[in-house]
């Protein structure tokens, strides 16, 4: 199976950090996989997403023009990405920004900023999304995504690590 994954919010939500994690999780697990980051020149507060396909199987193309799952972090993102997902795909919103659309047949609101707060720190609401996307697809499994964290997390903040691993277990109770 192939999962082609839209990752979409504005800069400094973690973004690229979360698509990093999640394809180096799948490649701990043995699986192909691309990461394609995209950002604007805007940096903290402009728009940020990235591709990333996970496959048992040999990878065509980075480019995701329909894809399978969306984590949305912001209202933009869902208006831009939102249309593009494939009938029938996963959509994980952040109900703390983004209203849920109309129309969508699977989509699960995370309300990640509201949680992030409730961990101690508004950094990890991409955590909690991720927690949730993981829950919901089984496409990596926790301890993989751990030892990403460790591996993709420079030293020096492997001690925010503990608060990372608590907020992927507070956005996998979001899913039925």
């Amino acid at each position: 199976m192939t999962h082609e994954i839209i990752i979409a919010g504005f800069g400094g939500q973690g973004i690229l950090l979360m698509g990093q994690i999640l394809a180096h999780g799948a490649m701990l697990e043995d699986k192909e996989v691309s990461w394609f980051p995209s950002y604007g020149p805007e940096m903290r507060g402009g728009t940020a997403n990235c591709s990333v396909v996970i496959a048992n199987s040999q990878i065509g193309s980075p480019v995701v023009s329909e894809p399978t799952e969306a984590i949305i972090m912001n209202q933009p993102s869902l208006d831009k990405f939102g249309p593009l997902l494939r009938r029938g795909g996963l959509l994980i919103i952040n109900s703390s920004l983004v209203v849920k659309p109309d129309g969508q047949d699977r989509v699960i609101q995370v309300p990640a900023n509201d949680v992030a707060a409730k961990v101690g720190s508004p950094k990890v609401a991409n955590m909690v999304m991720l927690g949730a996307f993981l829950q919901a697809t089984g496409i990596v499994s926790l301890p993989r995504i751990i030892d990403a964290l460790e591996a993709v997390l420079p030293h020096r903040h492997h001690g925010l690590i503990p608060l990372n691993v608590q907020a992927l277990k507070m956005g996998r109770q979001f899913v039925k």
